[in-house]
């Protein structure tokens, strides 16, 4: 048994289906690990999520925050924005079963020593804290209030962990963190406008992973998210968006050795709005 961890897919469908072709996936015996941001601005979402959805135990995914978007938009919390592409996934006849199969994806996902994520985890917290978390927004998406918790997803504060946070501010950070960050301070305050690459981050922060003292150091966080920062392997962190939805490959790399497998992005994938 093989576990391959996958990059931002976005609607790269095309890609998908020839990086399952490029390592011979058996559904049967190997694992797929996908970082989240499985929909969106990429031409064929609604075929990347009867794809995943069809692999079931095979794949494991963890959500974006495109999934959480398309979730938002569905339950008319939110609306589309300008170079969204998911009105195929939102008029399809399985578009219930495909929304319900989504929203039950977990946010986190740990085994042995790696740690599944969409963007990444607060400095200060553990692996188990992490879990723990992340289990009260999946079993929020997963209740019979989920639309509550959709309309209030939004905001970028409160912007740091406080363990006193009840109610929609406490999920919304750690949706937030999960979800949407790439830089913070030292004490894990975030930052959320920043996209850029690596060198010009502004004063004060650092890419979450590079915190002096990170309390989950000692797992391999696989993650996603960051496509300026693009394919990154450290010991500790693994970073796997490069951008197939702009042109660049979609990555894949088999945990058990760190095999790097990519696909080139066709020219009818990369996004037509930037």
């Amino acid at each position: 048994m093989a576990i391959y961890a996958v990059g931002d897919i976005q609607g790269c469908h095309t890609e998908l289906v020839q990086l399952l072709e490029k390592i011979n996936f058996d559904q049967a015996a190997d694992k797929l690990w996908l970082v989240g941001d499985l929909v969106n601005r990429g031409p064929d979402s609604l075929a990347v999520l009867r794809l995943v959805k069809s692999l079931g135990d095979a794949a494991i995914t963890v959500l974006g925050n495109h999934d959480l978007h398309l979730l938002a938009v569905a339950s008319g919390e939110d609306r589309l924005h300008r170079g969204d592409t998911l009105d195929e996934i939102l008029v399809a006849s399985d578009r219930e079963e495909l929304l319900t199969w989504l929203r039950h994806q977990r946010l986190l996902h740990v085994e042995g020593n790696f740690v599944l994520v969409h963007a990444g985890l607060l400095p200060g917290w553990t692996v188990e804290q992490a879990a723990r978390l992340a289990h009260e927004v999946e079993a929020t998406l997963r209740s019979d209030n989920y639309v509550d918790f959709l309309a209030h997803m939004y905001g970028n504060q409160p912007d740091a962990w406080d363990t006193d946070l009840t109610g929609f501010k406490r999920l919304r950070v750690i949706t937030n963190a999960l979800t949407r960050m790439r830089i913070c301070t030292d004490k894990g305050r975030m930052e959320f406008d920043f996209k850029a690459e690596i060198q010009n981050i502004p004063e004060g922060y650092r890419p979450w992973f590079d915190i002096p003292g990170r309390k989950s150091a000692e797992a391999t966080v696989v993650f996603g998210h960051w496509s300026a920062l693009g394919l990154m392997v450290k010991p500790n962190a693994i970073a796997l968006d490069t951008g197939c939805l702009w042109g660049g490959p979609l990555t894949a790399i088999r945990l058990a050795d760190r095999q790097l497998i990519q696909i080139a992005c066709t020219d009818s994938s990369v996004a037509k709005h930037w």
